[in-house]
């Protein structure tokens, strides 16, 4: 008893106040432990800018875990920790990535995650065209999101600005649930806090516009990332691709919103079968989400509204003077 006992003193000492024990239910791991249940971190998942993940069982191979082992350096692995930590060790929504545990041993810093079998949503959408997903599962997948983001945003105890959404941080579980990733830019705000000046986080292409301004930051920073991101779905293609031979094409926000507005949306479509009163629908929710005015942006409750057709989408006004030109 008295060894035990020590033990956990030792290993409380190398973790130290991550700020998420109350009312967590986390499990800390042991480096050894995770070493062991990735087979020496063998068989890697992806990688991205601050780590690797891996594949790993535990229970003697009965349950597939993601562990996600940061590489940057000290401090900003500290600070993308904590704040994945922070953001989602609390958090229980079916289309969040459910955090299970983590390890904080001296210098090294690994997150615990479920498994999701079915990979990235950037895998599912732009790889093998003979497997893109149906018009039904296009907004399944848009619906799911959006439910995640309407948590985030609205049904936290503070809400939190994901900071980073777009498809490689939407994984896929066995059932091809969409779920939402890789918080570690997350920005966590007071209960009573609406908006915060923060330095710019995320990824091109998918910012906002007030990032680039000495405008606070608010959860409609998410519903624009989440705008680009619907229409990729809708059209499975990138928002960005240089090598168009019609130079319209090149911004995909831009050519819908031509298409949409001369009434020509099946352009972007040739060659598949099109619902295109859902097509319509997913296209007129994705340009009112990438307003360039924040205010012009719906909410994510309404998103999923108008995605679910309980309400009725307005005509979009052009989501900026510059997207026509």
């Amino acid at each position: 008893m008295y060894k035990i006992g020590v033990l956990s003193y030792k290993r409380l000492l190398e973790v130290g106040d991550l700020g998420v024990t109350e009312g967590s239910t986390l499990r800390v791991f042991s480096y050894s432990e995770l070493k062991k249940a990735t087979h020496g971190f063998k068989q890697q998942l992806g990688k991205g800018s601050f780590g690797s993940v891996y594949r790993g069982t535990l229970h003697k191979g009965r349950k597939l875990i993601a562990v996600k082992m940061l590489h940057k350096s000290i401090d900003e692995g500290e600070r993308e920790f904590e704040a994945e930590m922070q953001a989602i060790g609390k958090t229980h929504h079916k289309n969040l990535v459910r955090l299970l545990g983590y390890c904080a041993e001296r210098s090294k810093r690994l997150l615990v995650y479920e498994y999701m079998s079915n990979g990235s949503l950037e895998k599912l959408i732009f790889g093998d065209s003979t497997m893109r997903p149906d018009w039904d599962q296009r907004r399944r997948i848009a619906l799911d999101i959006a439910r995640g983001l309407l948590y985030l945003h609205e049904e936290c105890r503070a809400p939190i600005i994901h900071c980073d959404i777009k498809p490689q941080n939407i994984l896929m579980d066995e059932l091809f649930t969409a779920k939402i990733s890789d918080f570690g830019l997350a920005k966590l705000l007071m209960p009573d806090q609406t908006r915060t000046f923060t330095q710019v986080r995320g990824t091109r292409g998918y910012l906002a516009p007030e990032w680039n301004k000495n405008t606070p930051i608010t959860v409609k920073a998410d519903v624009y990332s989440y705008g680009i991101m619907l229409l990729e779905i809708v059209f499975c293609r990138r928002s960005l691709v240089v090598n168009m031979l019609n130079p319209e094409q090149i911004v995909l926000s831009n050519w819908v919103y031509k298409c949409f507005a001369r009434r020509e949306l099946n352009k972007l479509v040739v060659g598949e079968e099109v619902d295109n009163s859902l097509m319509e629908n997913m296209v007129k929710v994705g340009l009112w989400c990438i307003q360039d005015e924040p205010f012009l942006r719906p909410s994510m409750k309404s998103v999923v509204l108008m995605l679910e057709g309980v309400t009725e989408v307005a005509i979009p006004p052009s989501p900026s003077s510059d997207s026509i030109c």
